[in-house]
């Protein structure tokens, strides 16, 4: 899935040392000196061995470092940043924060927003505990604009996901949307219409994902069903659903630059306006998230159980039957390490092995995927009813407003830093 949004946008990496990397894919696995792929198909070490790391794509896979268990967790009244650790610091230690970010995820009035400034790929929030099955849940308020996409997902390391997106100029409507194993199937995506403007008004939006169903629920009505049985795939011969251990993403994201594909573009309602009511008021589009709720549910019956850490993969079939949980530890000594050898301590700064995976990729969900390979057919991914609105005015009252411009010029400054550094690596 996000293989193929790195296809139509910039690779960057951001870390103390910047360098290419290797793409890595199910037929061409990562080289031993760089074991680990990442969720955007490149190989490298430390954190491209955590969350996202794909094993099936991977040297082996027990290259990519165990994953943590399944925690409740409950997120309300947001006072400050202090469990969101950026992706360039965090080694792997889920008790000690709840949330790795890439971009600049800010609090304001009692909400967590994520921004997204002018020319900058927005921001992602990923757990640091995966889901073997739950619920979650979120009170949130999307952003707007053409090309401004929202999203609210499931997704595994195997890439089994199960999406809420919510494109900026159709501000009635939830995208839902699921795939097994990151392939693209353009039936699977359905809307959901809302009752009130998206961006003015909080929603929360549910999904239960349980071993035989998922269902999508906005303001506590079930929107869309999937029954497992209702995805066996007579020719591979097994079922096409989400089944294996995921992260929650939550990020606000650029479909609309204009280096995207076409079919990206156009899923996404037009190219990013850049100097709009929101960036000339704000600095930034965002948007506004009040509650977040991560609720386990118990593993499968039949599950391969030695242990209650970490979930391992046992062979590269990718199913829940090879999933197992067993005591494994899953804390890197340092960005330099793998899940081969999870000891291994700072290198020398001459090292070329890339250690974070590249900030410009946050939050693609799969449509992403889906619209750039609708690009080269003509074709638009998106089962949108093809509604489409512009102009909303921003909402009055402190409820529904962004942080005043003066109140965030530090963050939007650092962040422009930040990009002006990527592009000089780029180049």
């Amino acid at each position: 899935m996000m293989m193929h949004f790195l296809a139509s946008a910039a690779l960057v990496a951001l870390s103390a040392r910047a360098v290419l990397a290797t793409d890595c894919d199910t037929d061409n696995q990562c080289p031993e000196s760089a074991p680990c792929c990442s969720q955007y198909g490149e190989c490298g070490v430390g954190a491209y061995c955590l969350g996202g790391c794909d094993p099936l794509s991977s040297y082996s896979l027990d290259a990519c470092v165990p994953e943590p268990v399944c925690v409740d967790k409950t997120f309300t009244k947001f006072k400050n940043t202090d469990n969101i650790m950026a992706n360039t610091k965090y080694l792997g230690a889920s008790s000690e924060t709840d949330w790795v970010s890439s971009g600049t995820p800010l609090v304001y009035n009692g909400n967590l927003l994520l921004t997204m400034p002018q020319n900058s790929t927005g921001t992602l929030l990923t757990s640091t505990s995966y889901v073997w099955y739950g619920k979650i849940s979120a009170k949130l308020k999307t952003s707007r604009g053409a090309g401004v996409v929202t999203a609210f997902i499931f997704l595994s390391n195997v890439k089994d996901e199960i999406d809420y997106e919510f494109v900026g100029v159709e501000l009635e409507t939830a995208q839902t949307n699921y795939y097994f194993q990151g392939i693209e199937n353009y039936d699977n995506g359905k809307n959901i219409t809302t009752d009130s403007n998206t961006y003015k008004n909080f929603h929360t939006y549910e999904i239960d994902w349980q071993p035989d169903e998922i269902t999508w629920s906005v303001d506590g009505e079930v929107g869309r069903t999937l029954k497992k049985s209702d995805t066996w795939n007579s020719t591979s011969n097994r079922y096409e659903y989400p089944q294996t251990p995921a992260l929650v993403e939550l990020s606000l994201w650029p479909a609309g630059l204009s280096t995207n594909a076409a079919g990206t573009i156009s899923w996404a309602g037009g190219e990013i306006d850049w100097d709009s009511e929101d960036i000339q008021n704000y600095g930034y589009y965002y948007a506004t998230f009040a509650e977040v709720n991560i609720t386990c549910y118990d593993a499968p019956s039949n599950a391969n159980k030695t242990g209650d850490n970490s979930y391992i993969y046992t062979d590269d079939s990718g199913l829940n039957t090879s999933v197992a949980i067993t005591d494994d530890k899953h804390v890197l000594a340092s960005l330099e390490a793998t899940g081969l050898n999870m000891s291994v301590g700072e290198s020398s700064s001459s090292s070329n092995v890339a250690n974070v995976p590249g900030v410009s990729n946050a939050g693609a969900g799969a449509a992403a995927n889906s619209a750039t390979a609708a690009a080269s057919s003509g074709s638009s991914s998106s089962s949108s009813s093809g509604s489409s609105s512009s102009g909303f005015s921003q909402g009055t009252g402190d409820t529904n407003s962004a942080p005043a411009k003066t109140e965030k010029v530090m963050q939007s400054s650092l962040f422009a830093i930040l990009i002006a550094l990527m592009g000089m690596i780029a180049l």
